[in-house]
């Protein structure tokens, strides 16, 4: 039975008074890549810090390759690579000057960290940047650039803390194609702290956190299919008129919003063209999608993925990350 890449055994983390998590466990195996799901405040942040050793641990434990990340930090951090939602470089300096510091911090022989900045650059497409100041690059090329600095060091385990966010779609289609392309390659673990659907649905696995606890996990189908129903979406002129059809024909009051109105429930397709017949001419559109994740959330937690909650971590400022002998 092979050894989890990365195990997470009954951690709890406190701000004050404040529980960030609650006996959080998991696992992850080699080349896998894993996604922590879930709104702002619900402890994805304190997991991924503890993770990338930002933060120490209060209680429980956490391995990374077979090291503890209490005892072993300094050995942890040589097998990580991380890139945060905040921009970690320097924009005065190139895109080489940048991996160039990057890899003397982890004591990168001049000989190699050259080899080593040639390789990531041709591998994740940027070569021709690599003597452009940072602060002319679009955003999808920064974030780019922060990729390459992750992966510098040839980390076997990558975390990424909302590595799209502020992309355009293109750009964040982009940016999981390299992604891939350097799991393919390297056998890369990647773990991604996330609240997006279509980073999440990028996922092999996915633990849903609510209110500092794992309340499920699964890949992203076994997620969908472990509720029932079919969401439905009703554009149409008078939403307020609709609303008492759709609640007799269903059963459940819809969801309101402008100009439309949605329901998750059962037997959507048979009753549809009941529905039609009886809105008539308000009908604008109509639209039966499967299950989403974010269903899936708020049928367990009671609410939507777009929902905040204070965290305790929010008060504090990000830790800065430390280099392997740090």
């Amino acid at each position: 039975m092979s050894v989890p890449t990365v195990e997470v055994s009954s951690v709890m983390h406190r701000y004050g008074d404040t529980i960030a998590l609650s006996d959080v466990s998991l696992e992850i195996s080699q080349g896998n890549l894993s996604g922590l799901l879930g709104p702002n405040g619900s402890g994805k942040t304190t997991l991924f810090r503890l993770l990338a050793t930002l933060l120490p641990l209060q209680s429980g434990q956490i391995s990374i390759l077979g090291y503890d990340v209490h005892s072993s930090a300094s050995r942890v951090r040589e097998q990580l690579g991380v890139t945060f939602q905040s921009p970690a470089l320097d924009g005065r300096l190139t895109v080489e000057e940048n991996l160039r510091c990057h890899g003397q911090l982890y004591g990168i022989k001049r000989r190699s960290l050259r080899d080593r900045i040639a390789s990531v650059l041709q591998q994740l497409k940027l070569e021709d940047r690599r003597r452009d100041r940072v602060e002319h690059l679009s955003g999808g090329l920064r974030r780019r650039v922060e990729l390459a600095k992750g992966l510098l060091h040839r980390p076997r385990v990558l975390l990424l803390d909302e590595p799209s966010s502020g992309l355009d779609v293109l750009a964040r289609r982009r940016f999981w194609e390299l992604v891939d392309d350097v799991r393919s390659a390297d056998g890369t673990t990647v773990i991604v702290s996330t609240h997006l659907m279509d980073e999440a649905e990028h996922c092999d696995q996915l633990f849903l956190l609510n209110e500092g606890r794992i309340v499920k996990s699964g890949s992203p189908s076994e997620l969908r299919y472990s509720i029932d129903g079919e969401r439905l979406t009703v554009r149409c002129r008078d939403v307020a008129g609709a609303a008492p059809v759709v609640l007799q024909l269903f059963g459940e009051p819809p969801t309101i919003g402008g100009d439309y109105l949605s329901i998750r429930t059962g037997g959507v397709t048979q009753r549809l063209p009941e529905l039609i017949e009886r809105l008539g001419r308000d009908v604008l559109s109509v639209e039966v999608a499967q299950t989403s994740l974010d269903d899936v959330f708020a049928e367990l937690t009671g609410r939507g993925l777009a929902d905040e909650l204070p965290e305790g971590s929010g008060s504090l400022e990000k830790p800065a990350w430390r280099h392997p002998g740090g």
